[in-house]
């Protein structure tokens, strides 16, 4: 159990996926008569909200060439926690087909359920600036937005991801003298609700090529004569799981008493 590597590499998917949602945010300047002046994107960084604090306090004369330039936004993932009410049965397992031959098969537990914490952090020294990123987020979470994210690449499990919004905090950083840089801040805190799965084993099972049921009149198994027989079977029969195939379906009738042994693949 313990000891067999494997990485999927769903945390670093969430990470990326968040941050795609916000890396394509603009501002923009206007005259008196409603002309555009300028159109600027908003840079995005991961990293704490502190170390760029700390740069601005560093840099806060005005006078200097060299600045950290606002509007920024920046983000980090703060926590993670198990969510117990989207837990399943930890032993139970389904199987996949291997994206990398589609005649094979891939067994893997069922996913555990986390929650993974994210901070978002508007940085700017003009309040307008602030409102226009503010309001081209906030529609778009009620309080969820959901990310299609491919948790296992393996086997092609792509699952919908909603990143949901838990709360928004503001906070002016302008105590200082007038050649003190001004930083309002905005505060969005999210909840990605991801599964994260355990190592993918080879299934010795294989594929399912053909399915048959037998029909019986009485409710009474054990003295039940079959009356019909149907098979289903994907057409071609070497077709694979990602391959476009039909069906070939076939129909029998039975006044015998016999039933079929799954053990010796006859009727007896």
């Amino acid at each position: 159990m313990l000891g067999t590597y494997f990485y999927h590499e769903i945390i670093r998917k969430t990470i990326i996926g968040f941050g795609t949602l916000f890396n394509d945010i603009n501002i923009r300047h206007e005259d008196r008569n409603g002309g555009t002046l300028s159109e600027t994107k908003v840079p995005l960084t991961y990293g704490p909200k502190q170390k760029f604090l700390a740069k601005l306090e560093q840099q806060a004369e005005l006078s200097k060439a060299v600045a950290i330039t606002l509007p920024r936004m920046s983000f980090e993932m703060n926590n993670m926690s198990y969510d117990p009410g989207r837990k399943s049965s930890i032993t139970r397992t389904f199987k996949a087909v291997d994206t990398t031959d589609n005649t094979k098969a891939k067994k893997v537990y069922l996913p555990v359920p986390y929650n993974i914490g994210f901070e978002l952090n508007v940085m700017t020294k003009l309040n307008d600036d602030a409102l226009q990123i503010v309001e081209q987020i906030l529609p778009f979470f009620q309080p969820a937005f959901n990310i299609t994210i491919d948790l296992v690449s393996s086997i092609g499990e792509k699952r919908d991801i909603p990143i949901v919004l838990e709360g928004i905090n503001f906070s002016d950083e302008y105590e200082a003298d007038f050649s003190t840089r001004r930083v309002l801040m905005y505060t969005f805190n999210f909840n990605a609700k991801t599964y994260l799965f355990g190592p993918v084993a080879e299934s010795t099972d294989g594929l399912i090529k053909k399915v048959q049921v037998d029909y019986y009149t009485d409710t009474n198994t054990d003295t039940a004569k079959r009356e019909m027989r149907y098979k289903v079977q994907p057409d071609p029969v070497d077709a694979g799981p990602a391959d476009d195939f039909g069906f070939s379906e076939s129909t029998e009738m039975f006044s015998d008493s016999k039933i079929y042994s799954p053990t010796r693949r006859e009727d007896v």
